[in-house]
């Protein structure tokens, strides 16, 4: 009788997997430090952030970074902007993507991309590092490029040799003044990966 009600009562493998598949770990990629908050790098953190406080949540240190929940339609957003600096995101992202139980096809990270033009997105299904150490270790620590991420632009407009003081420094007055659109649509593209899907979030927003 015990036994029965327990079972009852109890999720089935079936459940579980229902319920996991409304899990999604969005990744903001980012380094921690005052010095770090309103640079070109940090956007990913920025996206996050903006989200946050946009939905009234509030972030909490966790291991390996600080999270926020976010329920949205029927489906749960964990927010992760990782602590472990740049180079070792990998870690960050495969210990809450584990914890979690959040399949590979629901986790989105998001980037800085230096080929692309200030603001401009784009978003894909999978594809090399192009270079960026975050990606690189992700890459690494799950052993794959299959997982969704999303390219913020930042341009390419910095003197030969200057490629770290520009990704490290601080958005110039006009981009300061085109951020607010850019992270409202930012905030949307997130809603559209778990509620509309991969396809349709590429269809409607790369390139915009």
């Amino acid at each position: 009788m015990i036994k029965w009600i327990t079972n009852l009562f109890s999720s089935t493998p079936k459940e579980e997997n229902i319920y996991n598949m409304k899990k999604y770990l969005i990744v903001g990629l980012g380094n921690i430090g005052a010095e770090y908050v309103n640079t070109r790098h940090n956007i990913g953190f920025k996206v996050l952030d903006f989200l946050a406080k946009k939905e009234g949540l509030s972030f909490e240190t966790v291991k390996m970074g600080t999270l926020a929940e976010y329920k949205f339609k029927g489906r749960t957003f964990f927010l992760l902007k990782p602590n472990t600096y740049m180079n070792l995101s990998g870690k960050a992202v495969k210990y809450w993507m584990d914890k979690e139980n959040i399949p590979l096809e629901n986790i989105l990270v998001i980037t800085d991309d230096l080929n692309l033009s200030f603001g401009t997105i784009r978003i894909k299904p999978k594809g090399s590092d192009g270079g960026h150490n975050g990606l690189k270790n992700i890459n690494l620590v799950l052993n794959t490029q299959q997982y969704t991420r999303f390219r913020f632009g930042i341009s390419d407009q910095f003197k030969k040799g200057q490629q770290i003081d520009y990704v490290l420094g601080e958005w110039n007055a006009e981009e300061e003044a085109k951020l607010p659109e850019r992270l409202e649509t930012s905030a949307e593209i997130i809603r559209t990966f778990g509620t509309a899907g991969l396809e349709n979030t590429m269809t409607t927003f790369n390139g915009k």
